[in-house]
């Protein structure tokens, strides 16, 4: 209520032209085009509804906040000078990794229930929205469980901690704890995406091992083990190293630093090192790149669908201002130029979850044509998704203006956050010539992408001369050279293919318009879709809320 008192009130601060405070949202309910794919490709509407509904709230979106203002710190000494190693969070961290937790964002895939994974993907989405950084050890977590199965004995110890769906931060041994987490200490410095440059050795000790060495990044240093890599006389071999030894010992891992990153505030990434750390083999010696890829297999879906959410985040911002904002006498969304903007916007981000859904699906998927398809359509999607994100999340802050790049707004953190899934789990090169590799080595690979671009023959003529031109240019794979051009080409193509089948004809019509005739210029918004109102439409009903 304006204060009318002229005694009291500030003359110069009477607040008009701006939108009303957004208060709760529902991450699941408000979100058509999740909900659309997420039925689809046959993800858990009950547990997403559930989730979405939680992390929707304003006091879970603030916990984001504070949880990312508030960084870990890490605690190397006990007020009486022994060792400790330990990493602090501020409450709101350990309020959103049990949400997490206890939705079932690590267990569910592997409960005995269908559509485990693209459920677990719309978690991921949903989960990006509000706090990336707590997404790191939930992630590890669910990646982890096949690779156990290398080992049946650690596969039947760990196993029931990490499906407990009990978040438990307690220091002290997994086996007094009510759940766990496992994380991932892979790089060094010397090779960083070449791990078997690693120089971590490790040492037999009766059944077990000692790991001697530095690793360069420790993904969340405070989860009850970590699958690592050391050279053993084998070759390089995979172990799980917990952090407390079986005779109840806090096990030789040193946390030397908290890694100050550009965003990912609220993860503690570290640098450690393995002083004589008791750890236990997982698979054969000189085998361990191709264990832990299949821990690495299950990130990168987690690194596909995290841009996805980034954009959806950006987007529902964005469209929350415009629907709430004035200029010039009229409303921002009702201005064409920035409908084309938004339009735009709404291509690339439908786009983006149909391709990640549908790769979440062949991980459910029980054939070998699913599973051919999982690796190298997640590589695709991680790929070029990712490639599209940071543009996004810009040209949605400055659908904002100046507000969208203080630190009161969401902005700042998705725009912090919106290179990182590129570059971990394989940045782009990587992740380019993985394809190729893919591509060389199993011929299913190529058949299962040819059979998915196939599905889409005969819906659009300028998608099926597309194709042609794709295959006759690259008929059994591309040079290096041309590695990420054909990675980029594949994402497009399998991203237009979905929607000329599942999405509204407006958004198939103009996403294959714009991506692939490419009746569009070099930024986004520069475009020419006659009446975009139509595609805004798709995304907008909610966002005023």
């Amino acid at each position: 209520m304006t204060d009318l008192n002229p005694k009291t009130r500030l003359e110069t601060h009477e607040v008009t032209n701006q939108p009303t405070a957004r208060g709760d949202l529902d991450l699941w309910a408000d979100d058509h085009v999740l909900r659309h794919y997420a039925h689809l490709f046959g993800a858990d509407e009950v547990d997403l509804a559930i989730y979405g509904k939680c992390l929707g709230r304003e006091n879970m979106r603030e916990a984001g906040r504070l949880a990312n203002r508030f960084t870990p710190e890490l605690r190397v000494f006990d007020r009486s000078g022994r060792r400790v190693d330990e990493v602090t969070f501020h409450p709101a961290y350990h309020q959103l990794m049990q949400a997490g937790l206890e939705a079932g964002y690590a267990a569910r895939p592997w409960e005995d229930r269908p559509g485990g994974h693209a459920t677990h993907a719309g978690m991921v989405m949903m989960q990006n929205q509000v706090e990336p950084g707590v997404a790191c050890p939930m992630t590890m977590s669910y990646a982890v469980i096949p690779a156990l199965d290398a080992n049946p004995e650690i596969r039947d110890t760990w196993r029931p901690r990490l499906m407990s769906r009990h978040y438990d931060p307690s220091v002290r041994p997994a086996n007094q704890k009510t759940g766990a987490t496992i994380g991932m200490a892979m790089t060094e410095k010397q090779g960083g995406s070449d791990v078997r440059a690693n120089t971590t050795e490790a040492t037999r000790d009766g059944d077990a091992y000692r790991l001697r060495g530095h690793k360069w990044f420790c993904s969340a240093p405070m989860c009850d083990a970590f699958l690592t890599l050391a050279q053993t006389k084998g070759g390089l071999t995979c172990f799980v190293v917990p952090r407390w030894t079986p005779d109840g010992r806090r096990n030789g891992i040193h946390i030397m630093r908290l890694k100050d990153k550009l965003g990912n505030r609220a993860n503690a990434s570290s640098e450690i090192e393995y002083h004589d750390a008791y750890a236990q083999r997982l698979g054969e010696e000189g085998k361990g790149v191709k264990t832990i890829l299949q821990m690495v297999h299950h990130t990168r879906l987690d690194t596909a669908m995290a841009p996805a959410g980034l954009m959806r985040a950006a987007l529902s911002e964005a469209l929350w201002w415009v629907n709430g904002r004035a200029a010039f006498q009229r409303r921002l969304i009702d201005q064409p130029l920035m409908q084309s903007v938004l339009a735009d916007m709404v291509l690339e981000y439908e786009g983006t979850v149909a391709l990640g859904l549908r790769v979440a699906q062949a991980f459910d998927g029980p054939e070998a044509a699913d599973r051919a398809f999982a690796r190298i359509g997640v590589a695709i999607a991680k790929f070029t998704s990712n490639k599209r994100c940071v543009n996004f999340i810009y040209e949605a802050m400055e659908v904002l203006g100046g507000v969208g790049y203080v630190e009161e707004s969401p902005m700042p953190l998705l725009y912090r956050e919106a290179p990182l899934n590129s570059i971990w789990e394989g940045a782009g090169n990587v992740i380019a010539l993985d394809i190729q590799r893919s591509l060389a080595r199993e011929s299913l690979a190529g058949e299962v992408l040819m059979a998915e671009l196939a599905a889409a023959r005969g819906c659009d003529s300028r998608l099926d001369a597309a194709m042609d031109d794709f295959s006759a240019r690259w008929p059994h794979g591309a040079p290096e050279s041309e590695a990420r051009w054909f990675a980029a080409r594949a994402g497009t193509l399998l991203k237009a293919g979905l929607l000329v089948r599942h999405a509204p004809e407006a958004i198939a019509d103009a996403f294959i318009a714009t991506r692939i005739e490419g009746q569009r210029g070099d930024v986004m918004g520069a475009i020419a879709l006659g009446d975009p109102r139509a595609i805004v439409a798709r995304v907008n009903d909610s966002a005023a809320a």
